[in-house]
């Protein structure tokens, strides 16, 4: 089947329309499509297969505690009276003895424990679990299959603290221990968070390389749902910390629902990442009753676009995989059911954050779009970290339009791939490709060097500066070296040293980046590639025009020639949700730098009247 994009005009008109209630979406569709789960686990068991795949058979060491949590969600939702519920015990109990000796970690663990207390809070523990069963999960599930002794972590990242501290008090609620190990686990959550997050808030997720995503701002929304998941209430500093990751979540919203468009794990969780954000803010009274009302708006929209956009009625599944998507290998296809219990769980939860906030089938805000243009700033910048390197992110509101320039360094692993570059990142405009490596750079020019070494200006960002003429904004920083590709970790290269000034206003992009070579460079060739969601190019000198799509025009001074083709529908140039259409290459040959060498590209692309 082929895939549509909406056109402009109607996606336009659909943003123009209020949403339906959040909760209305979830109800009439999120439940419907854990029903559906419920029954085929029951007729399938552990040979289930989901639009070809076999979940069960995939090594997804999370997906006991993901059905748990995504079946328990069903049950927690039947009425005490609905002659279905004694069935749906006794197959949820069938279930549950099934996975008990399946492989269950980290996550998996705290997304069951955290299933079992609510049951138990329902008066349904008993019916919903064996005793057999129930006394195995209560060895297995267990902080200290992951910590050690020593309270230090077994071969993960620091952010599992939170992980471990949420499943250590879970334990508490359900008996199986006091609360002094969830007080330890709490002061390492915390003492982390401050280590990575500075005196700027947001958490690095590496232990201080600069990597700035968007768990780095979802992080200290799920430190304060864990807080109330367990009886707590999040302190004010942490309220403080909320406040910054609020604003982030609201300089970014807009009509479409669309989320994050930066860095890994994007796709649904870019979005749902955003309403829980924002769906704890508004509970815990960090946002204005106004901003509550128009974030309600923006999480309404987000709920719809994941029934109308990423689910496929005809999979019975959300879809990160086809229709020309790509996701990280880590969310690959194999793991298709955990996948949908978990963003199904992540809609089902933060509804009832909004519904206990006021909000329950309460009909969104119509005037979004307007709203955003008056009250959230067109242009801003978040800082992540100073010091030897600026880690920061601007955002740049053009009507519809949300650009993010992220200004990183995606450090072991993910320097190299394209969502980590300092891009300005937009929805159907400029985007990453996961897991895409150093192949293709987007946006970036790669100096292939006489020794074979391929240099881009990825990771050592320094002295980050904006600034303002009329309504023209410009983001500058310098690089003093680029970033050799070929390790997993970035490796400085200091032949050639680099200052690169953005300049955004309405409807135009604009890079200018200036290559200063360190005495004389010897250079094999430049190239330039920009993989566009437009298509029916035609090509004049250094300018690329687009017939079809967003992006009415490229074109690049300082390489001396380009030329376009189709993409064919290659891998490599996918985005998280949907397909570029044309690949445009510039290039240089060899040449011996003596002197700076000016190379600029501009964006042209179509933006609504403000």
């Amino acid at each position: 089947m082929k895939f549509l994009p909406l056109t402009m005009a109607v996606m336009t008109a659909c943003a123009s329309a209020s949403a339906a209630p959040m909760n209305r979406t979830v109800q009439d569709n999120a439940y419907k499509q854990l029903d559906f789960f419920f029954k085929k686990l029951v007729a399938e068991r552990e040979n289930m297969v989901l639009d070809g795949a076999s979940p069960f058979k995939s090594g997804d060491k999370f997906l006991p505690g993901k059905v748990a949590a995504g079946l328990g969600h069903v049950l927690l939702n039947t009425s005490r009276d609905d002659p279905s519920l004694e069935q749906k015990l006794k197959d949820y109990r069938d279930i549950a003895d099934m996975t008990v000796g399946m492989d269950n970690h980290t996550w998996g663990i705290y997304y069951y424990i955290g299933t079992l207390v609510k049951l138990k809070q329902a008066g349904l523990l008993e019916r919903a679990v064996s005793p057999a069963t129930l006394e195995k999960l209560r060895k297995q599930l267990d902080w200290r299959t992951f910590v050690t002794p020593q309270w230090d972590l077994i071969n993960l990242p620091t952010n599992y603290y939170g992980v471990a501290f949420s499943i250590a008090r879970l334990r508490m609620m359900m008996g199986w221990e006091d609360d002094s190990a969830g007080k330890i686990l709490l002061d390492k959550m915390l003492t982390h968070y401050k280590k990575y997050s500075g005196k700027f808030g947001f958490s690095d997720e590496t232990d201080g390389e600069g990597r700035f995503d968007r768990y780095s701002i979802l992080l200290i929304a799920e430190i304060c749902e864990r807080f109330l998941e367990t009886g707590l209430q999040p302190t004010d500093e942490l309220k403080g910390l909320l406040r910054k990751a609020a604003d982030i979540a609201l300089n970014v919203a807009n009509t479409e629902g669309q989320g994050f468009s930066f860095g890994r794990s994007l796709g649904p969780y870019g979005e749902t990442a955003l309403v829980e954000i924002l769906s704890v803010s508004a509970y815990l009274d960090v946002l204005t009753p106004e901003e509550k009302q128009y974030a309600y708006a923006f999480s309404s929209r987000i709920a719809e676009r994941y029934m109308n956009f990423w689910y496929d009625p005809a999979m019975h599944s959300l879809d990160m995989w086809g229709k020309g998507r790509r996701t990280d290998t880590y969310r690959g296809k194999h793991r298709i059911l955990g996948e949908n219990f978990s963003l199904l769980h992540q809609l089902i939860y933060t509804n009832e954050t909004w519904n206990k906030a006021g909000f329950k089938d309460v009909q969104p805000k119509a005037d979004l779009q307007a709203w955003l243009d008056k009250n959230r700033p067109q242009f801003s910048t978040t800082i992540f970290a100073q010091g030897e390197y600026d880690r920061a992110l601007s955002i740049f509101r053009d009507g519809p339009h949300v650009v993010s320039l992220n200004m990183i360094n995606g450090g072991v692993s993910q320097h190299d791939n394209s969502p980590y570059y300092p891009l300005p990142f937009v929805p159907n405009i400029v985007s990453g490709v996961a897991d895409s490596g150093g192949a293709h750079p987007q946006l970036l020019p790669r100096f292939t060097m006489a020794d074979g070494a391929q240099l881009i200006g990825a990771a050592w960002i320094k002295d980050i500066k904006t600034g303002k003429d009329g309504q023209r904004y410009t983001v500058s920083y310098r690089q003093d070296e680029l970033d050799r590709l070929g390790k997993r970790s970035p490796v400085k290269d200091g032949r050639i040293r680099l200052r690169t000034t953005y300049t955004l206003e309405h409807g135009v992009m604009t890079r200018t980046d200036i290559y200063t070579p360190v005495g004389a460079q010897e250079v094999d060739k430049i190239t330039l590639e920009f993989a566009s969601f437009s298509d029916q190019a035609s090509i004049k000198g250094n300018t690329v025009t687009f017939a079809q799509g967003a992006v009415k025009e490229y074109s690049v001074s300082g390489l001396q020639q380009c030329e376009s083709a189709p993409t064919n529908g290659s891998k490599d140039f996918m985005a998280p949700y949907g397909p570029m259409k044309t690949l445009v290459t510039c290039s240089s040959g060899k040449l011996t730098m003596k002197e700076p060498l000016t190379i600029k590209w501009t964006i042209k692309y179509a933006a609504s009247e403000n």
